[in-house]
């Protein structure tokens, strides 16, 4: 029957190790043994015995939420079962964090986390509120991060040598050790006769990489709860 073959190519794969997986390009699988943590509404399906709650910013994150507009609205995951995580059919991907080391990420583009990571929000340096008010969370600690952009995320090796411009809607994220700063490609006088379009980007520099999405268009904040 056809209904089999269908179901063959689309049924979900026994888990084989607790925590993150890839379950397919849109679609991040979570085989939960105790807490991980998700963006809230992300859930798609789940099975087992789990508990959804969500998660307060406390008074300081929503401070920083309130000036910043930036937030990441959370919920805790717990007990033991398997859980599926998408966002609007955008593509998944993760992120290692090593012990010692961080990852800069766009607030948009979180997914889904390990509990033995913690983040903060925080300014990018050298942007300022002439760049637009670029905030991001910095996730540290040692585990896997779980990610969403629209298509298929570039990753760009940066160097000292080799600075890395990107357009600042299109940037998801990167690694410690990067300088950030704002740089102006066009001038004044381009700017004032209509130009490219392509006036200001992030210039990342240092040793590390970028992750970069194939999109230039702004994309729809997601809605706070």
């Amino acid at each position: 029957m056809k209904g089999d073959l269908f179901s063959s190519e689309h049924m979900v794969q026994p888990a084989t190790t607790p925590g993150m997986s890839v379950e397919n390009a849109k679609c991040i699988k979570y085989t939960v043994n105790g807490e991980m943590l998700a963006r809230q509404g992300a859930m798609i399906a789940y099975r087992g015995n789990l508990q959804f709650e969500r998660k307060g910013q406390g008074v300081g994150g929503m401070l920083k939420r309130a000036v910043t507009g930036e937030g990441l609205p959370l919920m805790s995951v717990r007990g033991q079962g398997e859980a599926w995580f998408a966002q609007e059919a955008q593509n998944c991907f993760v992120v290692e964090v090593d012990p010692g080391d961080e990852f800069t990420v766009n607030g948009r583009n979180v997914l889904c986390f390990d509990a033995s990571l913690s983040y903060r929000i925080s300014t990018v340096k050298g942007a300022g509120i002439s760049g637009g008010g670029l905030f991001n969370s910095v996730f540290t600690g040692s585990g896997r991060l779980g990610l969403v952009c629209e298509g298929n995320p570039l990753v760009i090796p940066v160097s000292q040598q080799y600075p890395v411009y990107v357009d600042t809607d299109a940037v998801v994220g990167w690694t410690a050790g990067l300088q950030t700063s704002l740089h102006r490609s066009q001038s004044i006088g381009s700017m004032l006769r209509g130009g490219s379009g392509e006036a200001v980007q992030l210039m990342l520099q240092g040793q590390g990489y970028v992750v970069v999405r194939p999109s230039e268009a702004t994309p729809q904040k997601p809605q706070q709860h």
